[in-house]
């Protein structure tokens, strides 16, 4: 949750509240967090969270009945993700002079009991001192998939999904977001990316009512940027979903990974997005939302603009000022979303333990790459997960001919899909026989996409060292070992005269310092 210091006197029942000595805790003094929709208390290890009594259309607090279903909703939803930090929902009772916890009389108010967590393990927070490991999006991009994995679907006719339910709070934003504005630079640029999203909706609402019927649209989180994710004994976790507007929430999975890309962004960490989203698409394969990715990062950046103008004409002096600075950096964010990406296409060739999918990571960064790793897809087009064990031999079962001409197919397809939603594509395969090599340059002849081969090597000693040590950890998608080395090394096809313009020979023995061989790159194409 997001902390706001907001020029307004606080409640009478807020005050109270605050007294030492009446929430448990409280005796070394109570902390208040305000955002623009709710009151936060924090007294020793508890955090009391309050609804705000307002109605600002998207969401409506306006009664104590609708304040208690929002929090009865909010512990449902956030136990799926954090069920240690939601403890509860308790009555306020008493008198706004002397409030208690429970107890008989009528209900003052409603408060969901929290544990509490240090400001250090927010991911905001954590990110703002530098202290986030590009490797933590790789693991929150799994545990954001395994969760859409297990969230419930929409079915089409239930309001969700759909047209109205889509587009119509991308409008509102609109609304919403004018008539806090009065610059007319911010106006215009308002009305730019507005007609950017009528004209790409039009585009997409095919496409969106696909993925309704085919269980893309469940019930997500909802608010999923940095603010709402916290470090719990190491590991990255969602809190704090979107519970006051179930249509904000039921929604296609991309428009839920859209908010942390957009939030990354937003933070100068785009690499660090590219981590979360590959990571993220190489466990739900769905490679074809990536189509939606630009809309749903534009709507994003506005509801970030539309919280920031809400807060800002809440707010006086400097913190007015400060808040609608932020809503112009969301509006230049949209406003660059809504330009046109530059699909290419880039090739791995190596063999095992050579590191293309390692030492790629930074060029994925970099780049804003797609990658497309061949060890990932042959293992879903045998119904397997990306880490899962086949318990097949060198040569058979999904490492055979047939599967191997299979998953090449697969990787194809996906290049068509990737690069005509704009993005640039890394495929992460051996490639060592020069025909797959050159399946992917006429696929990129086809396509009109600039193409270079990306030819990863390394001493035989450390190509078995990293074998054994990959194959001993058996967190990877790869299962190759020794002998399949063996195997790739005795097979493996030297690149043809004509292949070499479009080569860039990489010793793979040291980090790659890829900011150094970009110029290399681009001119191979």
């Amino acid at each position: 949750m997001e902390a706001a210091e907001v020029d307004k006197t606080v409640p009478p029942l807020i005050a109270s509240l605050m007294r030492p000595g009446l929430l448990p805790g409280s005796g070394a003094g109570v902390q208040l967090l305000e955002t623009h929709v709710s009151w936060v208390l924090l007294a020793g290890e508890t955090a009391w969270k309050l609804k705000k009594p307002v109605n600002l259309g998207f969401l409506d607090f306006s009664t104590l009945e609708l304040r208690h279903q929002a929090c009865q909703e909010e512990l449902r939803l956030n136990r799926r993700t954090a069920p240690e930090l939601y403890l509860g929902v308790e009555p306020i009772t008493g008198s706004e002079a002397a409030p208690r916890l429970g107890g008989p009389g009528p209900v003052l108010e409603y408060a969901v009991r929290m544990r509490r967590f240090p400001d250090a393990a927010l991911l905001s927070t954590r990110l703002d001192q530098g202290q986030l490991e590009p490797a933590l999006f790789e693991t929150l991009g799994r545990h954001v998939a395994a969760f859409h994995a297990a969230a419930p679907q929409a079915r089409p006719g239930q309001g969700y999904g759909d047209g109205a339910a889509i587009h119509g709070p991308v409008r509102q934003n609109f609304v919403q977001i004018r008539e806090r504005l009065q610059a007319p630079a911010l106006l215009q640029q308002l009305a730019a990316v507005e007609a950017w999203a009528e004209a790409s909706f039009a585009r997409l609402a095919p496409l969106c009512a696909e993925r309704l019927a085919r269980g893309r649209v469940r019930e997500c989180h909802g608010d999923m940027h940095l603010g709402n994710m916290v470090l719990l004994d190491g590991a990255p976790r969602l809190f704090d979903a979107l519970e006051f507007n179930p249509a904000l929430r039921w929604t296609d999975v991309m428009a839920d990974v859209a908010f942390l890309v957009m939030d990354l962004q937003v933070h100068g960490q785009a690499g660090y997005g590219w981590r979360f989203l590959n990571a993220w698409l190489e466990q739900s394969g769905d490679y074809e939302g990536l189509a939606l990715l630009p809309y749903y990062l534009c709507y994003r950046a506005m509801v970030r603009a539309k919280v920031a103008a809400i807060r800002s004409s809440q707010c006086t002096g400097s913190a007015a000022d400060a808040a609608l600075e932020e809503c112009r950096r969301y509006l230049d964010l949209a406003l660059a979303c809504t330009r046109p990406g530059t699909p290419r296409l880039l090739i791995t060739c190596g063999v095992s333990g050579s590191g293309k999918s390692s030492q790629s990571l930074g060029l994925l960064e970099l780049l804003g790459l797609v990658r497309l790793r061949a060890d990932v897809e042959r293992k879903r087009l045998a119904g397997l997960a990306p880490e899962a064990s086949s318990a097949s031999a060198l040569g058979q079962g999904i490492y055979g001919a047939a599967m191997t001409g299979q998953t090449y197919a697969r990787l194809e397809s996906l290049v068509r899909t990737v690069s005509a939603a704009g993005f640039p594509v890394l495929v992460d395969a051996t490639c060592l026989a020069r025909a797959q090599r050159d399946r992917f340059r006429e696929l990129a002849a086809a396509l009109e996409l600039p193409f270079a081969i990306l030819a990863f090597e390394a001493p035989r000693a450390l190509l078995e060292a990293r074998v054994r040590q990959r194959a001993a950890a058996g967190q990877d998608a790869s299962e190759a070992d020794l002998q399949v080395l063996v195997r790739q090394l005795e097979a493996r096809e030297a690149f043809a005269p004509e292949e070499l313009p479009r080569v860039l020979f990489l010793d793979s023995s040291q980090p790659l310092d890829w900011q150094r061989l970009l110029p290399e790159l681009e001119r191979l194409g």
